[in-house]
């Protein structure tokens, strides 16, 4: 579709259309919005998606050794379906290669504070790629296996096919064990464990259930050129779709990247400077000082995820300023830690302008 056809599509919503609302509801016109392309959504999601709250004992421990740390990880997330239902759209997943399985499996929080704090590490005994936040202390997850987190989207997915495309985060957790005697250490991801992460993924969802960067780039010679011309799927081919991204450093970008000139073959889009060849998605976490690339990257045609908050600091103080410079921004997916308020803190929460699950991007029709 043109340019121009998009504009038009777009002047034809009403300021508070969900995207996935039924034609006629909201002012919402489904031909119209279902001819708007990918990238011209914005949404939220959360930050740590599986992340459980750290029992007081152990919160207590960490307390005392670690004051600080202990207030950035005082925090949690109901199961990554109850947050799929309260409308988010963007989920983020830790995941740690666990080659010789067992390797999580004795958490060091939970061996310093025996008896107090049951939690079934069953799961961490066996194989398949792991799910938790920092190993030995920040351990507990609503899904402790990659694939049981996936199963879990795709389950919902499939009974709600009418959903914006699901954004997916990875961050690949390895190489740094805690400074405390008998901590683990997390498992190096090389190559086999990169290509062991496409296909766990592979494994739950099928090809016509993924967004995947040659998707994108059909007959363009790079992602990059592709993104440039637009050649994101329109909503509505994209519904009930899921999409992943890899949010790591540049040396695990690469090594997932190998010699590919783009990302042929692979699942994941990648977290890599605006201007390189394999730039379709980028991460641009603090929607206050970047907000100019930000607006520069969604104009560029590329999607990004910002974050609305961090290590419950605004909801601390009841801030909402880097909230609203994220909406502001134009981010396609602004994270949070709180879809819902911690009422021990504040009212503090972060949902959509108007409500609903997805909304025009206000950047999209501007820049």
């Amino acid at each position: 579709m043109s340019v121009a056809l998009m504009l038009a599509a777009a002047l034809a919503l009403a300021p508070g259309c969900d995207l996935e609302a039924p034609s006629g509801e909201a002012g919402c016109d489904r031909a119209a919005v279902d001819a708007l392309p990918i990238n011209a959504l914005q949404a939220v999601g959360t930050h740590n998606s599986y992340k459980l709250a750290i029992p007081e004992p152990e919160m207590a421990l960490l307390r005392a050794m670690a004051p600080q740390q202990a207030v950035a990880l005082d925090y949690a997330h109901p199961p990554l379906t109850v947050q799929l239902a309260a409308g988010a759209r963007q989920l983020e997943i830790d995941v740690l290669n666990d080659p010789d399985p067992g390797r999580y499996a004795r958490p060091l929080g939970l061996r310093m504070v025996p008896g107090t704090t049951a939690y079934d590490t069953a799961p961490l005994t066996g194989p398949g790629l792991k799910v938790m936040h920092v190993q030995d202390i920040d351990y507990r997850s609503s899904c402790l296996l990659f694939t049981g987190c996936l199963a879990q989207v795709a389950a919902w997915s499939r009974a709600n096919p009418d959903h914006v495309p699901l954004l997916i985060l990875l961050n690949l957790k390895e190489g740094q064990a805690l400074p405390a005697p008998g901590a683990v250490t997390p498992a190096r991801f090389d190559a086999a464990a990169m290509d062991a992460v496409d296909a766990e993924i592979r494994s739950v969802f099928a090809p016509e259930a993924l967004i995947t960067p040659d998707d994108v780039q059909g007959d363009h010679p790079t992602l990059r050129a592709a993104a440039a011309a637009g050649a994101w799927p329109a909503l509505g081919e994209a519904r009930g779709k899921v999409m992943f991204a890899l949010d790591a450093p540049r040396s695990q970008v690469d090594l997932y990247r190998g010699t590919r000139r783009s990302l042929e073959g692979r699942v994941m889009f990648v977290n890599i400077e605006e201007d390189e060849d394999a730039a379709a998605y980028i991460t641009l976490n603090d929607p206050q000082p970047q907000a100019e690339r930000i607006a520069a990257a969604v104009a560029a045609g590329l999607i990004v995820r910002t974050r609305a908050d961090a290590d419950t600091v605004e909801a601390r103080a009841n801030d909402t300023s880097r909230r609203e410079a994220a909406f502001a921004a134009g981010a396609q997916y602004i994270s949070t830690d709180y879809m819902t308020p911690d009422a021990r803190f504040s009212d503090y929460r972060v949902a959509l302008p108007g409500g609903g699950a997805a909304r025009l991007n206000p950047r999209w029709t501007k820049d």
